[in-house]
């Protein structure tokens, strides 16, 4: 079985900085797309970042381009986002998806919730001002 657990959200003030972690268990972390995404309330559900285990090709959303940094230790079968800079706007449910390989090859297919098959429960971050 599929499963994702996402971890790491929290509060912080503007300008800070959180780790969020997507454990993955059930499958091969040999080619697959990861995605996080975020929901705010009253919004939908927006591509924040996404990473393809078989090349580690990154992927982002410009609104988070140059703060937010995704990776994979694929021997822990675990992809991080790195977020710096943080702004009260990216206080949002982060959600981590993936989607088995094959995939989209441009964010603009990778960004999309409807391209994930398997999701996490969600954290939340919140930013003060």
């Amino acid at each position: 079985e599929v499963q994702l657990v996402e971890s790491g959200g929290g509060l912080v003030r503007a300008g800070g900085s959180l780790t969020l972690s997507c454990s993955t268990s059930g499958f091969t972390f040999d080619d697959w797309a990861i995605g996080w995404f975020r929901q705010a309330p009253g919004k939908e559900r927006e591509g924040v970042s996404c990473i393809t285990t078989e090349d580690g090709r990154t992927y982002y959303a410009d609104s988070v381009k140059g703060r937010f940094t995704i990776s994979s230790d694929n021997a822990k079968n675990t992809v991080y986002l790195q977020m710096n800079s943080l702004k009260p706007e990216d206080s949002a449910v982060y959600y981590c998806a993936a989607h088995e390989g094959p995939y989209g090859s441009t964010w603009y297919v990778l960004g999309h919730p409807s391209e994930y098959d398997y999701w996490g429960q969600g954290t939340q971050v919140t930013v003060s001002s």
